[in-house]
């Protein structure tokens, strides 16, 4: 496990003037979490106009990696000292990230006509192999999957908190990092919040369908998860909610 006192000290070598939030963002949810810790964070969407962030409504709980936080790779400058995600470190990915398409169970879901949603079958994969050029990549096959490899990368299907998924663009393709982790996405959370996760973010599922419903690709989305003390510092620099 990586040492705590790594963790506090991961912001010391973060490059604070080097970034802001993209100027044509004007759609931001924002996860707080005490510390690098902690397994919990406090979800919050907010909207830019005339300039100006606002809440977009109340703030809801959320579960992360069972192991805490992580600097991840996203849109924010890279740590050059301090621990990064790794693939199956139970942490999940702070920073900066871009918010991409949804998956789930049903034919349809209330969403922004522009948000792209795919219906998981069997046929979809999801690369978790970080030896695969495919790595961290949705993948539909034309086939039933045969072979041991193609089923261990299926998207999961018949879980309740698969049911419904929007993804959190950590260490996404086309250039994906090998081993940086793979698979983040916002879920439904396990037995009502009780249990922490591998590397998402989760949350009821009536939170998380009327997060997806208002999620707009044309505000270019993004997410953005820090600890407490992280995001009061980095505030006023990267032009944070």
């Amino acid at each position: 496990m990586i040492p705590r006192t790594l963790l506090l000290l991961a912001s010391l070598f973060l490059p604070v003037a080097a970034f802001e939030l993209p100027a044509d963002s004007t759609q931001c949810l924002v996860g707080i979490a005490d510390t690098w810790d902690s397994s919990t964070a406090t979800l919050c969407l907010y909207q830019k106009s005339s300039g100006k962030w606002q809440a977009a409504g109340p703030s809801w709980q959320a579960r992360l990696g069972k192991n805490g936080l992580i600097w991840g790779k996203g849109l924010h400058p890279q740590p050059t000292k301090s621990g990064t995600k790794r693939e199956g470190d139970n942490r999940s990915p702070a920073g900066v990230f871009a918010i991409g398409g949804a998956w789930g169970a049903a034919a349809k879901i209330q969403k922004s006509p522009s948000l792209a949603y795919r219906q998981v079958t069997s046929r979809d994969l999801w690369v978790e192999d970080p030896t695969s050029p495919s790595y961290n990549k949705h993948i539909i096959l034309d086939h039933e999957p045969t072979t041991a490899w193609e089923k261990k990368q299926q998207m999961k299907q018949n879980d309740p908190v698969h049911a419904l998924k929007l993804f959190i663009a950590h260490n996404p393709p086309p250039a994906a990092t090998p081993g940086a982790g793979s698979a983040i996405f916002f879920h439904i959370w396990r037995n009502d919040g009780a249990k922490a996760t591998a590397g998402c973010t989760t949350m009821d599922v009536k939170k998380l369908q009327s997060l997806i419903a208002k999620i707009d690709p044309a505000r270019r989305p993004l997410y953005v998860l820090l600890p407490r003390a992280d995001y009061e510092k980095l505030r006023s620099a990267w032009k944070l909610p």
